[in-house]
């Protein structure tokens, strides 16, 4: 088959080769997965992994992707011989495996390392205003935002970098929001040992903005309060720094 071939059989072809049997799938169904995905609903604290995630290397996985994402190309009718879409496939597979996606692999996983409090410093450490993207992983759609960390030592500080680079690593994999949220915290309390963490994360969803209801102007918040956290006074002391503004 040629790519901007007009044969009788593409259709048939490109079908055959995306199904693997030969029926297109066309007809809509209400399914628990709609329901899930419309109501951006998440069914797990981890991340949905198989146990074979990690068997193919990035180069195969690449290689992979960059097929499929061609037979999607050609479904939706357009002709990779143009001179801006013959290397988009590939381009593609290269931004889910090596960026966009990278958090999937355990291997990217940041290192940790934290130091003995010798400042004796006992209130809470706020690092606020993380920038990050993510998807959804109920249509790909991206999901920009800030993240909000806050903890106070039981004993041991991290370097401030690394809070930023825990947020970047649970963001980049498709993400439901209220998980990623948690599994920030989770980390951060593992390095730390420490019961005392707070997240708040503030995102616009593209999911939301460009298709379905179309709403450009909402965003969604969520949290998790651990240890002190959980008492409203030491709420209110988190907010006023997040809502506070450096003056000249």
């Amino acid at each position: 088959m040629k790519v901007n071939g007009k044969t009788n059989g593409m259709i048939e072809e490109i079908r055959t080769k995306l199904n693997g049997s030969g029926v297109a799938h066309l007809e809509p169904e209400t399914t628990d997965e709609d329901i899930y995905g419309e109501n951006h609903i998440g069914t797990s604290i981890e991340t949905p992994l198989r146990d074979d995630a990690f068997v193919l290397n990035d180069a195969d996985k690449m290689e992979i992707i960059q097929e499929h994402f061609t037979k999607i190309l050609l479904t939706l009718g357009m002709d990779l011989n143009d001179d801006s879409l013959r290397d988009t496939p590939k381009r593609v597979a290269k931004m889910f495996v090596k960026e966009v996606f990278s958090g999937l692999n355990p291997k990217n996983k940041p290192s940790m390392s934290v130091f003995e409090n010798k400042f004796k410093y006992k209130q809470m450490v706020v690092e606020k205003n993380i920038n990050f993207n993510s998807f959804c992983e109920h249509h790909f759609l991206p999901i920009t935002g800030k993240a909000h960390v806050a903890y106070i030592s039981a004993g041991t500080v991290i370097g401030l970098s690394k809070i930023n680079r825990i947020v970047d690593y649970y963001a980049k994999r498709p993400q439901v929001q209220e998980r990623m949220t948690v599994q920030i915290a989770d980390e951060l309390k593992r390095v730390l040992n420490t019961e005392d963490v707070a997240v708040i994360v503030e995102a616009k969803h593209m999911c939301v903005s460009v298709r379905g209801i179309q709403d450009e102007s909402s965003t969604t918040v969520t949290s998790d309060f651990q240890g002190k956290f959980k008492h409203e006074n030491t709420r209110q002391e988190l907010s006023g720094y997040i809502h506070m503004e450096l003056k000249n």
